[in-house]
């Protein structure tokens, strides 16, 4: 979706109390980074707040409606944002209590039924038909939720009820903050049709772009379009959008489904040639994506090292082996990646660590080595696991992730 769909649109907001055969849910925190630090920060209500991780090349990860109002928008430098809003309170990312907050909403979600399917942290769809004789009705088990999120974790949330995914998710951002939309079914169209193409699944700036030169601008343009034409100016992703302007979306509520990919990165402050430097950030990533694989209760067979140079190019080297959730065999792949590149003081501004190819851990064939001691590595990251549940994620670190240094006689 491009930036236009989160310029909500005046005119009506209510499409009927009918919420007959309307059993989607699309449930989206508010601002969910923002929220959860103001629960722990009251005095900031009411205020431009900017979840940003400090530095020269710092991008707002999130903010709240106050900032929002003047300009700031997520993935936006945090060096414009400062320009922008330059009384707006910046605080730097918990992910650790963000995922926390996550896991219980997530629960409160599957409590009401086991049909919940995660998009991100923050947000879900539910399909709510095998809970409608237990809890009245959609929209009742709509209210019951945003009430127990602000309840029990102390944010709020906005919900979109409608037949359909799509169109649910389109009620929730429709809703915001801190609302509910129900999109009866014999109002779909009604809904759908005066909203700007950048709404539609699908469509991001280009898209937007391409369309816009057909002279279409809202999805009742696109609706009225030949399909022909749309196809032709976009292949089959035109057709796709077609259907979507009808508010057709036979998509069902898949719960749990497996991620496809385990991947973090970093973006330096500044770039980086120091081979030491880059090989500490490998190790720590590696470690990082490790540590999610065996929380996640996956085992990888690909790993993938990504780089980004300071002109901006970027590459990505892969290696297929026995599928693991190690940072020793993670570490030990994407730095052999890294040193068959060759590379002399080559300024580098990102890496990335990807392990994709994955399978529940009970499923992975066991690689076996001879003399291998009866407690080995899986033992060791196992136990640093229970170290960081407990004291924080800091509380243990490799000393691959340590940069080495040269020590001089003198300072022996």
């Amino acid at each position: 979706m491009s930036r236009s769909q989160v310029r909500r649109p005046g005119g009506k907001v209510g499409f009927g109390t009918n919420d007959a055969g309307c059993t989607i849910l699309h449930v989206d925190m508010d601002a969910f980074y923002a929220s959860v630090e103001l629960r722990d920060r009251p005095e900031l209500h009411g205020t431009p707040v900017i979840i940003a991780a400090q530095g020269n090349r710092g991008v707002v990860l999130t903010a709240t409606y106050e900032a929002r109002e003047l300009g700031v928008h997520s993935a936006m430098p945090l060096s414009r944002a400062r320009r922008i809003a330059p009384e707006a309170t910046i605080i730097s990312p918990n992910h650790d209590k963000y995922s926390v907050v996550s896991r219980n909403v997530m629960a409160l979600f599957e409590s009401i039924t086991p049909l919940v399917e995660p998009i991100s942290l923050d947000e879900a769809f539910l399909d709510v038909s095998g809970a409608l004789r237990r809890l009245s009705s959609s929209v009742t088990i709509a209210e019951l939720i945003r009430a127990r999120v602000a309840d029990e974790q102390g944010i709020t949330c906005s919900v979109g009820v409608a037949s359909t995914k799509f169109v649910a998710k389109l009620a929730s951002t429709r809703a915001k903050p801190d609302g509910l939309l129900l999109v009866p079914e014999d109002s779909v169209i009604e809904f759908l049709h005066p909203l700007p193409i950048g709404s539609l699944w699908g469509v991001g700036e280009k898209t937007e772009e391409q369309l816009t030169r057909l002279g279409l601008r809202t999805v009742g343009d696109i609706a009225n379009t030949p399909v022909g034409t749309l196809t032709r100016a976009l292949g089959a992703a035109g057709a796709h959008l077609h259907e979507l302007s009808w508010g057709r979306d036979p998509r069902s509520v898949t719960p749990h489904e497996p991620e496809k990919s385990v991947s973090n990165e970093n973006t330096f402050s500044h770039d980086i040639d120091d081979p030491e430097v880059i090989r500490a950030e490998i190790a720590h990533l590696s470690d990082k994506v490790a540590s999610r694989l065996r929380a996640a209760g996956y085992r990888g067979k690909t790993v993938t090292l990504k780089l980004r140079f300071a002109d901006f190019t970027t590459i990505t080297r892969s290696k297929s082996g026995m599928h693991t959730d190690l940072a020793h065999d993670i570490y030990s792949i994407t730095w052999s990646l890294f040193q068959a590149l060759g590379l002399q003081r080559v300024r580098i501004r990102l890496v990335g660590v990807k392990v994709d190819g994955l399978v529940p851990a009970g499923d992975a064939p066991e690689q076996l080595h001879f003399g291998e001691p009866e407690h080995g590595r899986r033992d060791a990251e196992l136990a640093i696991d229970k170290l960081r549940n407990k004291f924080g994620s800091s509380a243990v670190q490799s000393g691959r992730t340590v940069p080495s240094i040269e020590i001089t006689p003198q300072e022996q």
